[in-house]
């Protein structure tokens, strides 16, 4: 008996050349449809931030006033800055304000977080209490603390002579100023932190928990030793995210103390807005600015590299 095998058809070169192209042209098209709607944004976001990002580096080497023609000073913008008194007393009060707002946030919003992870009775009408100052108007936040800082008539004064406590200047004494303005700043972003390390409690292996629970740990060594280190990488991300928000806040004091009293306030953010929109020193003021982005950069940078290295990076 013989047995007969049916050949198998050969599959010619050119045929498994138009099959590349077919594949080479379908993905072609398929990037183009991409491209087609992401190309507005991708334009919109150009032309609104890194324009005029490049175009004020330009900026900062010049003396202008936004109206005479610009006249080119190269680098002595920057020099200038180190001998500055003012932007150094703004460098001051803006470090201040970062070490006392970002060790703040986080350690308020990782309690409330991890309060907000228990199950209890009207825990998503808590949770939304606790967010709704992040999304509300920081401008409405700052008018509204101003009322209730006055201290002629604000409520927290109010509160403290019912209690048999003298009455304080806040937002109009210039050694308080800085400290209300960071509590403000600590009522309105706290909730940020607490929604973020909430995410990241409920994205802890509860297997974890329960090995450590049944093995007699309590609930303060099982914070410690599994919820802290599990926390690391949020941490991280964070700490960067706040002390870009420490650093560039604006809003809470224009609308509060206008960088007074007797300058208390003034941050370095606020005092480039005065340099380019009030004096009109755009050139000088564009330099400040870049010297703040140079700062940002560098500490985010240092923090991702020492979360990199101890193994808690977040990026």
């Amino acid at each position: 008996m013989s047995i007969t095998f049916a050949a198998t058809p050969r599959t010619q070169p050119q045929d498994l050349g138009s099959r590349a192209r077919s594949r080479r042209g379908r993905a072609l098209r398929r990037n183009l449809t991409g491209w087609g709607f992401a190309a507005p944004a991708t334009a919109l976001v150009i032309g609104l931030s890194i324009f005029p990002a490049v175009w004020a580096l330009f900026i900062s080497r010049t003396k202008w006033n936004g109206i005479s023609p610009a006249t080119g000073v190269g680098w002595a913008n920057y020099g200038n800055l180190v001998q500055d008194p003012d932007a150094a007393a703004a460098a001051q009060h803006t470090l201040l304000l970062t070490v006392l707002f970002v060790p703040g946030s986080i350690l308020l919003g990782m309690l409330i977080a991890v309060a907000l992870n228990q199950k209890i009775r009207l825990i998503g009408f808590y949770r939304t209490c606790i967010f709704v100052p992040y999304v509300a108007s920081a401008a409405a936040t700052g008018i509204l603390a101003s009322f209730v800082f006055n201290p002629q008539f604000g409520a927290a004064n109010e509160t403290l002579r019912r209690l048999g406590l003298p009455a304080q200047g806040f937002l109009e004494n210039p050694g308080q100023a800085l400290l209300v303005i960071c509590l403000i700043a600590l009522w309105g972003e706290v909730g940020f932190c607490a929604v973020v390390y909430l995410a990241a409690l409920q994205d802890i292996p509860q297997e974890l928990v329960e090995a450590a629970t049944v093995d007699g740990a309590s609930r303060l060594r099982v914070f410690l030793h599994i919820t802290l280190p599990e926390l690391r990488p949020v941490t991280v991300f964070t700490a960067i995210w706040q002390t870009i928000t420490a650093m560039q806040l604006f809003d809470l004091i224009w609308t509060t103390t206008r960088g007074g009293p007797m300058n208390s306030t003034q941050t370095i953010v606020y005092y480039i807005y005065e340099l380019a929109f009030q004096t009109q020193r755009l050139g000088y003021g564009a330099a400040l600015a870049y010297l703040l982005f140079a700062v940002t950069m560098l500490l985010t940078l240092g923090v991702l590299w020492y979360s990199r290295r101890t193994g808690s990076e977040a990026l």
